[in-house]
């Protein structure tokens, strides 16, 4: 659903860093998230070909009624996010795993926006218990194909994920997920130069 005002950005050059969006889909009381997304935010940053934005769903309160026509306080809470979708070349999605999939909040980012997603690539960032999460990215992945984008293969993940971190936030043995994490965000590279090439020369009308 897309309520937002549509825009012509101009072409980029293939050499221009992607503009990344990390969106952290958990709001819950308590949430790890913040510990995860900031570990991968920091190998983001390391990266020449990227630059980063954070979209933390705690700081929005999206309702799950659809309206095509949203009162005030909706629209307001839409600007908080939807310039930010709007603008970027490629996603990661940063989440966990409730009962077996994703975040209600994470499904009313969604559902809120259309054509921010579309022809853009993603890739997921999960957490969890013994499945690190990736029950979410499997609902998740169908979703974005709904939406006409493309979801990388390669994900990070982390199973069990409070006694892999230290109460500083690092990770107690980090070459197994910098390692994928460089593998994720190589492809997602790939895709987000690919495609951003592609919309400036053939803007996607699907």
């Amino acid at each position: 659903m897309d309520l937002t005002t549509e825009t012509t950005p101009r072409p980029a050059s293939s050499e221009e860093p992607l503009k990344l969006a990390v969106i952290v889909g958990s709001n819950r009381e308590g949430r790890f998230a913040p510990v995860v997304t900031d570990w991968f935010v920091s190998r983001v940053r390391e990266r020449a070909d990227f630059t980063v934005d954070i979209v933390d769903l705690a700081q929005v309160e999206l309702p799950t009624n659809l309206s095509y026509d949203p009162p005030p306080a909706v629209r307001a809470e839409l600007a908080k996010v939807s310039p930010q979708l709007g603008a970027a070349d490629a996603f990661v999605v940063l989440t966990p795993e409730y009962n077996h999939s994703y975040p209600a909040s994470l499904k009313a980012l969604v559902d809120w926006h259309f054509m921010e997603w579309q022809a853009k690539p993603i890739a997921f960032v999960s957490y969890g218990g013994v499945s690190g999460g990736l029950r979410a990215v499997e609902h998740l992945r169908q979703v974005f194909a709904e939406l006409h984008a493309v979801t990388v293969r390669d994900t990070v993940s982390f199973s069990n994920a409070g006694d892999l971190f230290n109460e500083d936030g690092g990770l107690k043995d980090s070459a197994g997920p910098d390692g994928a994490a460089k593998k994720m965000l190589d492809q997602l590279g790939w895709w987000g130069r690919a495609l951003r090439t592609a919309r400036d020369a053939h803007p996607y009308e699907g």
